[in-house]
């Protein structure tokens, strides 16, 4: 049976992911999979937690992500001694006009890069989170509102724990997704080294007029409510939902995915769809990802960390646990 053709809103919304993803690869060489990724966590109004060892290109990658989707920029490198007001911003008394001002901190922005978030103190990670979560932040009792566009890319560095106070749990739920950046592959890392040596290197290319934005920060927010467009049939809701209450009755799992993983799977897989050219989700979507919904938000029982099992694995026999709908 041949597919139904997508409606004209889902055709824009379509055209509109294709010329983004071609966009930031004119900059980011290889790391398709983070790119779609991040665009997911944008589209569903959502946050991401990377991994990645330095040098692989984190931050570049969110300033490219922001130029292309017309919206403003901040970086926050986390430290020991970072203070919550660092973050949020404070009130400054100004004596010529015998008035506090707020002097605005760098969460007042729409895409935000929480640069090594575990190493700052559970006090200050607090403050993030909050804005994550509430998309507003509140400074000596005055409420502000961040923009419906603000979304959090924080990265922790998976070879360096010593110093770092890694987020729990409950706190990791908050990220949509958590996925890793890893090292470019040969052909891809030739191609940086040729462009180094040339006259259009990727923070060049950013900083030309090459780069073209596709969006402004107000479209970015009406894209998330034409994600809702995506069609997701009933029998794969239930999937998901048996998805993720396997994660809670599996052996290996000492604690399994919450509800909220599963509105995440829901989200993710509708967008993971758009950005395959397609207005439907099918199984291979959710199948997709499953794992970096699921793996930041189930842990391992230690008996079986001892035997060498993964958080991969134990997701990966989760999905063969459950069968597919056809």
């Amino acid at each position: 049976m041949e597919d139904a053709p997508p409606s004209d809103l889902n055709s824009s919304v379509l055209d509109i992911l294709a010329r983004a993803r071609a966009e930031v690869a004119k900059v980011i060489i290889g790391q398709e999979e983070v790119v779609d990724f991040c665009l997911i966590a944008i589209f569903t109004g959502n946050h991401i937690l990377v991994e990645g060892v330095p040098g692989v290109a984190k931050t570049l990658l969110v300033r490219t992500l922001a130029k292309v989707l017309g919206s403003p920029f901040s970086r926050i490198q986390f430290t020991p001694d970072l203070m919550p007001s660092d973050i949020t911003g404070t009130n400054v008394f100004n004596l010529q006009e015998g008035a506090f001002h707020l002097v605005k901190g760098p969460v007042f922005t729409s895409f935000l890069l929480a640069d090594e978030i575990n190493r700052a103190p559970a006090k200050t990670q607090s403050a993030l989170l909050q804005a994550m979560q509430e998309r507003q932040v509140t400074i000596d009792g005055v409420t502000h509102e961040l923009p419906d566009s603000f979304t959090v890319f924080a990265t922790q560095n998976p070879i360096e724990y010593e110093g770092t106070y890694p987020l729990p749990e409950a706190q990791k739920d908050r990220f949509l997704l958590k996925v890793e950046m890893d090292y470019p592959g040969a052909e891809d890392e030739q191609q940086l080294a040729m462009q180094a040596l040339g006259s259009e290197t990727p923070e060049q290319i950013l900083e030309s007029d090459l780069l073209q934005p596709v969006l402004s920060a107000e479209e970015v927010a009406r894209m998330q409510t034409a994600m809702q467009g995506i069609t997701l049939k009933e029998d794969l809701v239930s999937y998901v939902v048996e998805l993720v209450r396997a994660s809670r009755a599996a052996d290996a799992i000492q604690v399994g995915a919450g509800p909220r993983a599963t509105t995440a799977l829901l989200l993710s897989s509708r967008a993971f769809a758009a950005i395959q050219g397609r207005d439907y989700v099918t199984p291979d979507d959710i199948r997709a990802m499953v794992h970096p919904v699921l793996s930041h938000r189930i842990l391992l029982r230690p008996e079986y960390e001892i035997e060498g099992m993964t958080v991969r694995e134990a997701v990966d026999k989760l999905l063969e646990s459950v069968a597919v709908p056809r």
